[in-house]
């Protein structure tokens, strides 16, 4: 059944990855308990500024990939503007929106603690909306992947850290690559998935520029990277070894990848990476956690 209301524009959000949203925070706030007291209400509006970064550059992408005729026959998460549910005005009104929101709490945190974080902010925003925006949105060059451990790796992982003790501790700084590299894996699977569709709509993602084989391997290659990343921040923090634990979790969405081609596989895989990266920050969040 299609969701009306307000489930709408919840199933639009695209839930399912927002745990990209959440793991940088928890183990970049975690990771500054090594150097002082936790500021709560920072924590929290570091959480709000991801949270809605992720919700805008959905929705972003929903209204985009519409207006353009990418999202026409796709197989996946439920897209506002291609199923004609939703006027394509308004999903770009909740993108922009969501993106107020952010900039709002991320004023808050510049204003406490260091007015450069502005810079950053914007520029986070810009590459939300640039994604599958704009004349040459970058998500259509093959550059997605690596935007993604950028800012939802090592700027919300080490801003996250920053904002309460103004320096980034070396733990912040691997761990931003495990839950990084986590996060560009769960953007491979669905671009596998869609490989297909975006070639014949123009649309030359990572997984299109270097064809599906080589994607599935570089799928496996960020998860088994994320995992050394772990062994890293154990090497500094013993208790960060606990984030191993997730390792198991970790074989079912690889083998989707490297052994299915069905869409709904493909999703499954999606899903649980996403799982799998909630869990990782979850673990390395209470390895490190000193108060």
């Amino acid at each position: 059944m299609t969701p009306a209301g307000w489930r709408l524009w919840v199933a639009g959000a695209r839930p399912r990855t927002l745990g990209a949203a959440l793991a940088p925070v928890l183990v970049g706030t975690s990771a500054a308990t090594a150097d002082g007291p936790t500021v709560w209400w920072r924590a929290g509006a570091a959480l709000v500024v991801a949270m809605a970064l992720q919700v805008g550059v959905n929705y972003a992408n929903d209204y985009s990939d519409g207006v353009r005729g990418t999202d026409h026959g796709r197989v996946g998460p439920l897209r506002l503007t291609a199923s004609g549910l939703v006027a394509p005005a308004s999903v770009k009104r909740a993108a922009i929106l969501s993106m107020l929101v952010a900039g709002l709490a991320g004023l808050a945190l510049a204003v406490a603690v260091d007015l450069r974080i502005l810079l950053v902010g914007a520029a986070g925003v810009a590459a939300a909306w640039l994604y599958t925006g704009g004349p040459r949105p970058y998500g259509y060059l093959g550059l997605g992947e690596v935007m993604v451990l950028v800012f939802f790796g090592f700027v919300a992982t080490a801003g996250s850290a920053y904002v309460q003790v103004e320096g980034v501790p070396a733990t912040a700084w691997w761990g931003s690559l495990a839950v990084g590299l986590l996060a560009c894996a769960i953007l491979l699977a669905n671009n596998i998935r869609d490989v297909e569709t975006d070639a014949r709509s123009g649309k030359r993602t990572l997984a299109v520029r270097v064809g599906a084989a080589r994607a599935r391997l570089l799928f496996a290659g960020c998860v088994a990277g994320a995992f050394l990343a772990v062994v890293a921040v154990g090497l500094i923090e013993p208790w960060g070894f606990l984030a191993l634990l997730a390792l198991p979790l970790a074989v079912p969405p690889t083998l989707l990848v490297l052994r299915r081609t069905d869409p709904p596989s493909l999703v499954a895989a999606l899903v649980a990476t996403a799982r799998l990266e909630v869990v990782v920050g979850a673990l390395l969040a209470v390895g490190l956690w000193r108060r």
